[in-house]
């Protein structure tokens, strides 16, 4: 039994070029997602009245290999962490960012079922099911760089997204102050402001609020100059941890490459200390450095949720050591 449990682990949680049917499940639910998103796109358009029937049982075949799949992912939750029980890593699981994304994309259309009367506002809420697109990064190595970016940078994002906060509120209440009397029906309160500051810093200017007063137009040019150089901030920040990124990705396959760098090249067996542990899980031998992961033919740089899964690929320069 737990031989199987575990199989499902591998098939559902750790994509693997040589598992077929591993690969073949990371396959599908990304097809899955992607039907779902496009059912969600095309129902808003009325050419799609004839279609309905036939998109209604596309949707629930989607949703309803939504819920296996996330009926799975809680029942083998104790291999996901493996120092937690069974009970207390199925809840952990349930409770994270990604259970909860897994458990939205397919609750909103079972609450008309249980709950007819609803049925109408409840359909609203299918609109969540869009949050499955960020699952998508899990079950591909290669798009894991934009969560390691954004882990990376986390720091300075909420730094500059702080200064951009203060300023539409500063920037709001001052220009509520200059307008109001000139314009009261405008700038009725605080967050009519708001709606103007946002639209201006964000140099989105829709022009349903705008000021009148010398005093409010000289304000708002100030404040447009601002926003050109406040929202450039967290654009540079992730583009230049883009490049970081990409960068060291590319000197640690470089590294790994180079036969004339005194480097280990490890192949994780099936009984293998590693296998199946997280980075952030293993005790490395002193003065022994963990540069990269080799995985799929992606080199993925050290992280500590990444996991060791066991290679089937032969590599005439990996070594054996005891670890």
């Amino acid at each position: 039994m737990n031989n199987k449990k575990k199989r499902i682990f591998d098939i559902i949680q750790i994509g693997y070029v040589g598992d077929v049917a591993s690969r073949t499940f990371d396959i599908a639910i990304t097809a899955a997602i992607i039907i779902n998103l496009f059912i969600a796109i095309f129902d808003t358009f009325e050419q799609s009245i004839p279609y309905q029937p036939v998109l209604d049982v596309i949707e629930w075949i989607t949703v309803i290999g939504f819920t296996i799949e996330y009926i799975l992912r809680v029942w083998t939750a104790e291999y996901l962490y493996p120092n937690k029980c069974t009970g207390i890593a199925r809840i952990k699981y349930i409770f994270s960012g990604s259970g909860i994304v897994d458990l939205l994309s397919f609750l909103p259309n079972y609450l008309p079922v249980f709950f007819p009367a609803g049925a109408v506002a409840f359909r609203m809420f299918r609109v969540i099911r869009i949050l499955r697109i960020f699952r998508v990064n899990s079950y591909y190595d290669a798009l894991n760089v934009i969560t390691e970016v954004i882990r990376r940078k986390r720091d300075q994002i909420l730094s500059s997204v702080f200064i951009i906060v203060m300023l539409i509120i500063a920037s709001s209440l001052c220009m509520y102050s200059l307008e109001h009397e000139a314009q009261p029906e405008v700038f009725k309160n605080a967050f009519s402001g708001i709606w103007w500051s946002v639209s201006t810093l964000l140099t989105v200017g829709y022009g349903d609020i705008y000021p009148v007063t010398v005093l409010g137009k000289m304000f708002s040019i100030i404040i447009t100059f601002l926003g050109v150089g406040m929202v450039a901030i967290p654009t540079g920040i992730l583009s230049a941890g883009f490049v970081e990124q990409y960068s060291l990705i590319k000197k640690s396959t470089d590294y790994l490459m180079e036969k004339e760098l005194k480097f280990i090249k490890l192949i994780i067996t099936k009984d293998h200390n590693w296998n199946e542990k997280k980075v952030c899980e293993l005790s490395l031998p002193r003065g022994l450095i963990l540069a990269a992961v080799l995985r799929n033919g992606d080199t993925l740089i050290k992280s500590g949720d990444i996991v060791f899964v066991f290679s089937k690929r032969y590599m005439a320069d990996a070594q054996t050591i005891s670890v």
